[in-house]
C-alpha cells in the first residue's frame, strides 16, 4: 500500500518514470492483484502506449473473467496499435467460451471490427448467433446487420432490418439512422441515403452543417444540382472553414452560369485584413491554396487576367523561391544545446537517497540511443569550449561565451504548392500565369517565373512545356524594356536548334536592343563558333557587331569566313563588300585602290546573285558615292530611278505580334526617292542647281 500511494503520489507531480517503477514495483509483490493492473493499464493508456494497454488490460481478464470491459478495453487497445487479428481473436475467443450468456456489447464491438476490416459476412454471422439463442436482437445489432446485407448486396433484406428507424424516433435513434445513412451513401445508394438524411432534418439535435453537406453531397450524385447549392449554401453557414464544400459549391455555381457568386464565395471577407476579426471564429479559409487555385481557373476562364495575375502570381513566386533555395542545398542543422539537454534527461538517475534507485527509464530503445548521442556531443563540446576559454586566456583575450549554438532553428518553410516539382497541374498554371503576364505586358515578371523555373533541376519540366516557357521567353525578350532579361531564354533556343536561322534572327534581335555589349554574349558566341564551324549566323552576328564598334578590318575577316561557307548568299556578299569599302576608307591602309576594287567586286557578284534588283544597284550606287567615284554613282542611281519596285511584307520572327504602328504606307520597299535624293545631292555639288532641283521636283514631291 505504501508503494500504492507513491505512485498516487508521483502521478500528481507529473513524475512519470517514478511512478510507473512504483507501479511495477506493486505489481511484482503481489501479481495476482488485478486492480493494480488495472491500474497500471489506465497508466498506459494515458501515455498513449496502446500496445501496452492492451496487454495489461487482456491479464486484467485473465485474472478476473467476470471482467468482460478489461476485454473489450484490450480489443480496442489493441485496434488502436494495429493488431486488429488479435483483438479479433480475443474476442472471438470469449463468444466461443461463453454460448449461452453472450454479452450483447461483446457482439457489437467484434462485428463493428470485423466491419471495420471489410468482414462483413464474418460479422453477420456472430449477430445472427446471438440472434439464435432466442433473444431479439437489439436496434443497434439490426442496424448493423443491415448494413453488413447492404454491403453484401441484399438490399432488400437489409430494409426489413432499417424498419425500426422511423421519423417519429429520429431524436432517440439518431446515431443509428446517420450510421445507415452514411453507409449507404459510401456505397452509392444516394436516393436511399438521402431519405434517410432527410429523416434527421428538422431534428435540433441533429440538423447541423454536417448534415446539411450530406444532404448537399446526395443531391450533388443525383445531378439535383439547384437542390444541392441550397443544401451547400445552408451547411457553410455553419461550416465556414469546409473548403472542400466550398470549393464544390462554387463549381456547382460556375455550372449553372453564376460565376460572380462563385467569385464572391471564393473571395476573402471584406474586413479579412483586420487580423484579430477572424483569428479566433475563423482558420481563414481564404489563404487555402485549394480556394486560391480554384479562383485562378474562374479568372481564366472568364478572361480575367489582372485577377488571375493578382491571385496566382504570389503563389507561383514564392513556390519557386522555396524549391530553389530547396535545391541549393543547406547542410544539417545541429540540435541546439537545449534539445539535447531534454534527450540527455531520459538517462539521469534517481536520486540516491531515495527509495527508487536502479529502474530502467520509460523510454524506447531508439530514445536511449539517441540520449547516449546527446550525452556524448554535449561532453564533445564541454571540452572544446575549454579548450577555447584556455586559449584566450593565455593569449591575454577576454572570454565571451558562444551561445549560438542555443538559438532555435528555423522552421522548414512549405511551399504553397506542395507538388510544384513533378504535378503537371502546376506546371501548366505556370504556363498560364507567363501568358497572362505577356498579355499585360508585364515582361519583366513573366521572364523571372521562366527563368527560374526552366533553370531549376528540382522542377522536372516535360519537353513539350519546356518548350513552350522557352518560346515564350523569347517572344518577350524582344518585348520587354530590358532585354537582358531575356537574354537566357533564346540562348537556349538557339542551343537547341543551332542550325535556324529563324532561332539566330530572334536572338540577333534581342542582342542588338542591349545598349551595352554583354560579356555572356561574346562567350557564347565563341562556344557557338568552336561548336559548329559550319554554321554561318553567329559567324555574320560577330561581324555585325565588330561593325558596329567601327573595327571594320576584324568585321570583313570575319565575313570572309562566311563567304567561305556561303559564296553564293546575297547577304554575305553584300557585307563583305560594305566591310571592304568601310577598311578602305581608313587612314592606315596602303593598298587603299585594290581594297576598293576588291569592295566593288564582292557588291557586284551580290548584284548577279540578286539578278540586278533595284537594292543590289541602289547598294553600287552608295558605295561609288561613298568613295567618291560620283560619275559611277550618278549613272547607277539612275538605274534605281528607272525600276518600279512592289511592296513586299516585312519579315517577321515567328510567333511575333505585328505592332500596328509600324504599318507603312505603299512605297515602303521601293527605293527611288532615296535615290533621287542622293543624285540631286551630287547635281548640286557639282553646280548643276537646275538639275538637282528637277530631280527633287519629279521623284522626291508628294
Amino acid at each position: 500500500m505504501f508503494i500504492l500511494e507513491t505512485w498516487r503520489l508521483l502521478r500528481e507531480q507529473d513524475n512519470i518514470p517514478h511512478a510507473n517503477y512504483c507501479l511495477i514495483r506493486a505489481i511484482k509483490a503481489d501479481p495476482e492483484d488485478s486492480s493494480l493492473r488495472s491500474h497500471q493499464a489506465m497508466f498506459y493508456a494515458e501515455l498513449q502506449d496502446y500496445q501496452k494497454a492492451a496487454v495489461a488490460y487482456e491479464q486484467v481478464y485473465q485474472l478476473c473473467s467476470e471482467n468482460v470491459d478489461a476485454l473489450k478495453a484490450a480489443a480496442k487497445f489493441y485496434q488502436k496499435c494495429g493488431q486488429v487479428e488479435r483483438s479479433v481473436f480475443i474476442l472471438e475467443d470469449y463468444l466461443k467460451s461463453q454460448p449461452d450468456g453472450v454479452h450483447a456489447s461483446v457482439v457489437d464491438l467484434l462485428s463493428n471490427i470485423l466491419m471495420e476490416i471489410k468482414a462483413h459476412d464474418r460479422a453477420l454471422q456472430y449477430i445472427e448467433r446471438f440472434q439464435i439463442g432466442g433473444k431479439e436482437l437489439p436496434l443497434n445489432l439490426k442496424v448493423k446487420a443491415g448494413i453488413c446485407h447492404v454491403h453484401l448486396g441484399n438490399m432488400e433484406i437489409a430494409q426489413v432490418f432499417f424498419n425500426d428507424l422511423k421519423p417519429e424516433n429520429a431524436n432517440t435513434h439518431s446515431d443509428l439512422i446517420t450510421e445507415v445513412a452514411d453507409s449507404l451513401m459510401g456505397l452509392g445508394h444516394f436516393s436511399s441515403a438521402l431519405n434517410y438524411f432527410l429523416i434527421l432534418k428538422g431534428n435540433s439535435k441533429t440538423e447541423n452543417g454536417l448534415l446539411y453537406l450530406k444532404i448537399a453531397r446526395c443531391y450533388q450524385s443525383l445531378g439535383e444540382r439547384l437542390q444541392a447549392i441550397l443544401s451547400f449554401s445552408k451547411a457553410l453557414e455553419t461550416l465556414q472553414d469546409d473548403v472542400e464544400a466550398r470549393i464544390t459549391l462554387a463549381s456547382l455555381l460556375v455550372e449553372e452560369g453564376k460565376d460572380n457568386d462563385a467569385i464572391s464565395l471564393l473571395s476573402p471577407p471584406k474586413d479579412s485584413d483586420s487580423g484579430e476579426a477572424h483569428s479566433e471564429k475563423s482558420n481563414r479559409w481564404w489563404v487555402d491554396v485549394r480556394i486560391k487555385l480554384k479562383l485562378c481557373k474562374i479568372f481564366q476562364n472568364r478572361g480575367m487576367l489582372n485577377d488571375f495575375v493578382d491571385v496566382s502570381f504570389p503563389l507561383v513566386h514564392e513556390s519557386l523561391q522555396v524549391a530553389t533555395h530547396r535545391q541549393q542545398g543547406t547542410s544539417k542543422k545541429r540540435l541546439s544545446k537545449r534539445d539535447l539537454i531534454k534527450r540527455v534527461r531520459l538517462l539521469g538517475g534517481p536520486e540516491t537517497d531515495t527509495l527508487l534507485q536502479g529502474f530502467r527509464p520509460l523510454a524506447s530503445a531508439s530514445d536511449l540511443l539517441k540520449a547516449s548521442r546527446a550525452k556524448k556531443l554535449l561532453q564533445k563540446k564541454a571540452i572544446e569550449k575549454e579548450k577555447k576559454k584556455a586559449e584566450a586566456v593565455a593569449s591575454g583575450i577576454d572570454w565571451l561565451s558562444d551561445d549560438s549554438d542555443d538559438e532555435p532553428q528555423k522552421p522548414n518553410t512549405e511551399p504553397p504548392l506542395c507538388n510544384l516539382h513533378k504535378d503537371e497541374e502546376y506546371h501548366q498554371l505556370i504556363i498560364d500565369l507567363c501568358n497572362a503576364l505577356a498579355s499585360l505586358q508585364r515582361y519583366r515578371e513573366a521572364l523571372e517565373i521562366i527563368n527560374i523555373t526552366v533553370r531549376s533541376a528540382h522542377i522536372s519540366l516535360s519537353a513539350e512545356n519546356s518548350k513552350k516557357l522557352r518560346s515564350l521567353g523569347a517572344q518577350m525578350a524582344y518585348n520587354t524594356t530590358d532585354p537582358k532579361h531575356g537574354f537566357d531564354c533564346v540562348k537556349d533556343i538557339v542551343q537547341q536548334h543551332p542550325q535556324n536561322v529563324a532561332a539566330w534572327n530572334c536572338y540577333y534581335k534581342v542582342i542588338s536592343r542591349l545598349e551595352n555589349r554583354d560579356t555572356r554574349h561574346d562567350k557564347f558566341l565563341r562556344n557557338m563558333q568552336g561548336k559548329f564551324v559550319d554554321c554561318v549566323p553567329p559567324i555574320l552576328i560577330s561581324a555585325h557587331q565588330f561593325t558596329l564598334c567601327s573595327h571594320h578590318q576584324d568585321a570583313a575577316r570575319k565575313y570572309l569566313e562566311a563567304y567561305k561557307l556561303l559564296p553564293e548568299n546575297p547577304l554575305v556578299n553584300l557585307c563583305v563588300g560594305t566591310a571592304l569599302i568601310n577598311v578602305a576608307l581608313g587612314f592606315r591602309l596602303q593598298n587603299r585602290h585594290q581594297c576598293v576594287v576588291q569592295g566593288l567586286a564582292f557588291l557586284y557578284n551580290n548584284l548577279r546573285i540578286c539578278e540586278n534588283s533595284q537594292e543590289s544597284l541602289y547598294n553600287i550606287a552608295r558605295a561609288y558615292h561613298h568613295v567618291g567615284l560620283v560619275t559611277l554613282a550618278a549613272i547607277y542611281y539612275e538605274k534605281v530611278i528607272a525600276i518600279n519596285e512592289k511592296d513586299y511584307p516585312i519579315p517577321k520572327l515567328p510567333n511575333e505580334n505585328i505592332d500596328i504602328s509600324e504599318n507603312h504606307k505603299p512605297g515602303y520597299c521601293d527605293l527611288r526617292r532615296e535615290a533621287a535624293y542622293n543624285l540631286h545631292l551630287i547635281y548640286k555639288r557639282s553646280g548643276a542647281l537646275d538639275l538637282a532641283r528637277q530631280v527633287l521636283k519629279d521623284h522626291c514631291s508628294f
